[in-house]
């Protein structure tokens, strides 16, 4: 197993996404060659899941110029802008940049794709709240274009070899005690009214469509459920929580937690989690979701807010502390998991996925990554 640098030798942001690069792609070589020399379609690329799902492709290319490349196309509705790591990527040869909006028909010139990831949705709390309709709309309309386009291909005899379909572990909903860890057969507990509803319900729909169109057309349609992914490209201004510990801090606040701090999660890095989408979409069995993330250790809030306040000032010489509020949102906490821990023996019998960067060392690197991006428009 290949074994994540220390923190010792990354120092910016710059030297934590080339270590973080490194070793999705020594995870990911029997995948990525799969992919040599096919077409891969990623919708919502300029997003959080984007930042790395692209620049690693583009990192494989780059590290194994004698393979035939995979090339690479986005389509985002680009709502926030172009992303500046994203236009740094522009001029790449093997990378096309196409501005749609998923919940409207494919566009008409559309290629042919080997390859499909679905990622395009609002997953912040805050902003799928404030867009419910659209959040929707993507994890469903968009969903089903998607799909049919699948079905047209097989039909003209140039298939789909690998789709993903991005849900998330809120599927589950709040489990009962005996169901965590959660295990990918727990039906959810899940309320189809309440505030998180447009984003849980849609998530949840959309793996029954994949599910029906992988059994009754003979699609290779897989699912990933991601639990707590964090780590560079999940912007400063996004409003979960750990953007907003890394805004506090930098801007030499204190901490301010809009809870008692009691709930737990465990929280998977991102470098890890990308390894793990990419095994599902090359490896994993059609029709079949995945959890994705770690088992352990399954934390509260308030304890990794004091992870965080620990190496802020270890390594930026932070002097705040952590305080509690109540947020003026009165729908702020509806609905909101206690716990959320998966099982990921599924994962790892199917597919090999085996994550290893440790919490503590994920949220160094995290931080790392914030120092050099303090600044970024609305998530």
């Amino acid at each position: 197993m290949v074994q994540a640098p220390s923190l010792a030798s990354l120092n910016t942001a710059e030297d934590v996404i080339q270590a973080d690069l490194t070793y999705i792609c020594n995870h990911l070589s029997e995948e990525f060659a799969t992919l040599s020399g096919k077409n891969l379609l990623i919708t919502g690329g300029a997003g959080f899941l984007g930042y790395y799902l692209v620049q690693s492709v583009l990192h494989w290319n780059e590290v194994n110029a004698t393979a035939k490349p995979i090339h690479l196309t986005i389509y985002d509705n680009y709502i926030r802008g172009v992303p500046e790591w994203l236009t740094d990527l522009s001029s790449n040869p093997h990378l096309e940049l196409v501005k749609h909006d998923i919940t409207n028909p494919l566009p008409e010139n559309v290629g042919d794709f080997q390859f499909i990831i679905h990622a395009a949705s609002i997953a912040s709390p805050t902003f799928y709240r404030k867009y419910p309709i659209e959040t929707m709309d993507a994890n469903v309309n968009g969903l089903r274009y998607l799909l049919e386009y699948c079905l047209q291909q097989k039909a003209k005899g140039t298939p789909v070899e690998g789709f993903l379909f991005y849900s998330t572990s809120e599927i589950y909903g709040d489990p009962s005690p005996e169901n965590i860890p959660t295990p990918e057969t727990y039906r959810g507990n899940v309320s189809c009214t309440g505030p998180r509803a447009c984003y849980d319900e849609s998530k949840r729909y959309g793996e029954t469509l994949c599910v029906n169109f992988a059994m009754q057309h003979e699609l290779p349609i897989k699912t990933a459920r991601p639990f707590n992914n964090y780590g560079p490209g999940l912007k400063i201004t996004d409003r979960r929580v750990l953007p907003d510990f890394a805004r506090d801090i930098f801007n030499g606040r204190d901490i301010v937690m809009l809870s008692d701090g009691a709930p737990t999660r465990t929280f998977c890095y991102i470098a890890d989690a990308i390894v793990g989408y990419y095994k599902i979409l090359v490896k994993g069995h059609p029709g079949e979701a995945y959890n994705i993330g770690v088992e352990t250790p399954e934390i509260s809030m308030a304890n990794l807010a004091e992870r965080v306040v620990e190496i802020a000032r270890d390594q930026f010489d932070y002097g705040g502390q952590v305080v509690r509020q109540t947020s003026a949102d009165q729908d702020y906490l509806i609905d909101n998991p206690n716990r959320r821990c998966p099982i990921i023996d599924k994962a790892r019998d199917h597919l090999g996925y085996d994550p290893s960067i440790t919490i503590d060392e994920g949220l160094k690197r995290t931080m790392v990554w914030y120092s050099g991006n303090r600044e970024a428009e609305d998530a």
